[in-house]
């Protein structure tokens, strides 16, 4: 789970990423079981939840022209460069007519899209990158690769652990959306304002790493999704 700092890419060796990595690198067996536990986890729920994605696999192929998933290349541990796995919630696409972020009404977002972001379940397929450790349940989540070459030195400490599906940050900016509406360049309204606010949220995370924070993280998702 956690790289040997030599190994580590050379722009992630740098004086602000080292007193994170030292704490990672004292709770070894967290990062053992944490792993274990994403295993264990998302090979359950794929397997529960089959025939669901499946109906809403359906769904989105009658609604809007386009393939099922979205794969867009996104950021996780050391640097690495994955395709995400996402149910499809925009139109053909919407990536080359539009920004990286979402908008409030955004007018690219399908109708059973727009649904499926209501209550999240547009990020099921994830649980197929959280088993090959693309990503896990908790953990920065995961950005797309131009927000990732606008990172401080210190934000690249996110990157010592794979993206995750849920965190803190996600938790307290889960309107998004609403909050870069009306801005005149989303994306950098978002570089500026939004991402400095999740990483400081997303470091948190990181220096008080523990399975009890990454449990109530998770069970306050559950809830924060059937409100």
């Amino acid at each position: 789970m956690l790289t040997r700092w030599d190994d580590l890419p050379e722009d992630m060796r740098v004086p602000e990423v080292r007193p994170y990595y030292d704490i990672l690198k004292k709770k070894t067996v967290s990062l053992f079981v944490k792993r274990l536990f994403d295993i264990t986890l998302s090979l359950l729920l794929i397997i529960v939840l089959a025939l669901p994605m499946m109906v809403i696999a359906l769904l989105i192929k009658t609604d809007s022209e386009g393939p099922v998933m979205y794969r867009q290349e996104r950021v996780t541990r050391n640097g690495r460069v994955f395709r995400i796995h996402k149910f499809r919630t925009m139109v053909q696409n919407a990536d080359k007519i539009g920004t990286a972020v979402t908008v409030g009404n955004d007018p690219r977002i399908t109708r059973v899209g727009n649904r499926l972001r209501k209550v999240r379940l547009d990020e099921l397929p994830q649980l197929f990158d959280v088993l090959v450790g693309d990503m896990s349940f908790v953990g920065t989540r995961p950005e797309a690769v131009k927000y990732v070459n606008e990172y401080l030195p210190q934000y690249k400490a996110t990157l010592l652990l794979p993206a995750g599906i849920t965190s803190e940050a996600s938790l307290r900016f889960k309107d998004e959306d609403s909050m870069l509406e009306g801005s005149e360049d989303p994306d950098r309204t978002y570089i500026e304002d939004i991402l400095p606010q999740k990483m400081k949220y997303n470091l948190e995370a990181l220096n008080n790493l523990s399975l009890v924070s990454e449990l109530k993280t998770m069970i306050r998702t559950v809830f924060a999704v059937m409100k």
